[in-house]
């Protein structure tokens, strides 16, 4: 990963982070090299981090790291007070996130959060430009498939959680849903 993508996915981090309470256990949906654990461990008392690639270093410490598809990775008596996906979506089609919204809302706790963020669909040509001047790796940025973030409110509002914020970060390119569990 290179120094601009690190600086990116730190960004989105803390901007997760916000919404997760103290002592929290978090699912990392796209947890990546477990970043999130280890930035977030004064507030994230345990977690489990899911993710298709096994092949990075784990820096999410303590953290439980399954390899494989979320759900089908995750124990069936798994809950947890916030699920986390950060810059995963737009890589799921859409059939497959009203499971994924279903199943996030199955196993958070009461009062538990779903925190997103995705991009805009702008962000691709931007990627593809960092890609050329390889100032950027631009993680799987093949697997976009203009997914169009409004779309998140209905689809997880269906699955029964209530939209709490939305927000727009990293220049108006970026945005931030924080989902509740009613």
């Amino acid at each position: 990963m290179k120094a601009a993508d690190r600086l990116l996915q730190r960004w989105r981090i803390r901007r997760a982070l916000a919404w997760v309470p103290r002592g929290a256990r978090v699912l990392d949906v796209g947890c990546a090299d477990g970043s999130l654990f280890r930035l977030g461990r004064e507030r994230i008392a345990s977690g489990v981090g899911v993710d298709l690639n096994a092949s990075t270093v784990w820096l999410g410490g303590a953290a439980e790291r399954l390899t494989g598809p979320f759900p089908d990775v995750l124990r069936p008596d798994d809950t947890f007070d916030v699920i986390v996906m950060l810059a995963v979506v737009e890589h799921v089609e859409a059939l497959q996130l009203k499971e994924w919204a279903r199943e996030c809302a199955a196993r958070l706790r009461p009062d538990g959060r779903v925190v997103i963020t995705v991009p805009s669909p702008a962000v691709d040509t931007l990627l593809h430009i960092g890609m050329a001047l390889r100032l950027l790796d631009g993680m799987e940025v093949h697997q976009h498939h203009g997914f169009d973030p409004s779309s998140l409110p209905d689809v997880f509002n269906a699955a029964g959680l209530e939209l709490l914020t939305h927000r727009r970060f990293q220049l108006g390119l970026n945005h931030l849903f924080v989902f509740h569990k009613r």
